[in-house]
């Protein structure tokens, strides 16, 4: 590993981490009170496996967007796919928001269908820039997919 991607890495990792502590504040606001009284699916996982793949789907996150920053910012592909890798982020931060610091189930899941989206285009784009780090970020898709399920869960169940 080159210092240049290493450097890159951790701060991408440090940013993405930012955002996860960012959702986790909104979420524990919640865990005490309103989402522990909704009705969920059959299927939801237990909460305290939550924490644990957020953290580790952010340092996947982050290592992904530092290999692809190693590239050359100066690149129209990797400029291209990083703001894209950004939008995605702060949609993942705003759907942690939306759900549970504001109770908006119904606007979390059009949020959730959107970072979705944001995701396969951005994976889309890091394969252009490196196979790696778009593979990096495939277990995060299909994290946000579960995610997206569940809270359309949540959002007809209730």
């Amino acid at each position: 590993m080159t210092r240049k991607l290493f450097i890159r890495s951790s701060i991408a990792i440090g940013i993405c981490l930012f955002f996860g502590f960012v959702g986790a504040v909104a979420t524990q606001t919640a865990m005490n009170g309103w989402y522990t009284a909704l009705d969920k699916s059959w299927f939801d996982p237990p909460e305290w496996i939550f924490g644990p793949v957020w953290m580790l789907m952010y340092v996947l996150m982050g290592i992904a967007a530092g290999i692809v920053w190693s590239k050359g910012f100066y690149h129209k592909w990797v400029k291209t796919a990083l703001y894209h890798f950004g939008f995605q982020l702060l949609f993942n931060g705003f759907w942690s928001l939306l759900f549970f610091g504001l109770n908006k189930p119904f606007w979390a899941l059009l949020t959730a269908i959107t970072l979705f989206i944001l995701v396969i285009l951005t994976i889309r784009w890091f394969k252009i820039v490196n196979d790696l780090a778009a593979y990096l970020l495939v277990p995060y898709a299909v994290w946000v997919l579960m995610a997206l399920v569940l809270n359309l869960e949540v959002w007809y169940l209730n």
